[in-house]
């Protein structure tokens, strides 16, 4: 009778997509480099290398809140997951159209 192979261990999906860990770890990331606030991520790609995350940043927030300063930054993150770099790749006003 042939033996019977070990059984290999059956890997566990996390709940979260690829696309939902990358940004995660992309904001996690840049919120420990920069002392703006973040308001969301704006898109999440795949890359060759990894995935690319853009970042909406609260730069200056003005009060009363007629307008603020937003930057999106853009994070790098390699085949493993893990963060490569980061860049600042605009800056915008938001503020209300009426005063």
């Amino acid at each position: 009778m042939p033996a019977i192979p070990p059984r290999t261990p059956v890997r566990k999906r996390s709940r979260r997509s690829g696309h939902e860990e990358a940004a995660r770890t992309a904001c996690d990331w840049l919120q420990s480099f920069i002392i703006h606030r973040i308001e969301g991520v704006c898109a999440v790609r795949r890359t060759e290398e990894g995935w690319c995350v853009g970042i909406d940043v609260l730069e200056v927030p003005r009060i009363p809140d007629t307008t603020s300063l937003l930057a999106t930054y853009e994070v790098e993150l390699d085949g493993s997951g893990g963060p490569a770099e980061y860049r600042r790749v605009c800056r915008y006003h938001r503020g209300t159209a009426n005063r």
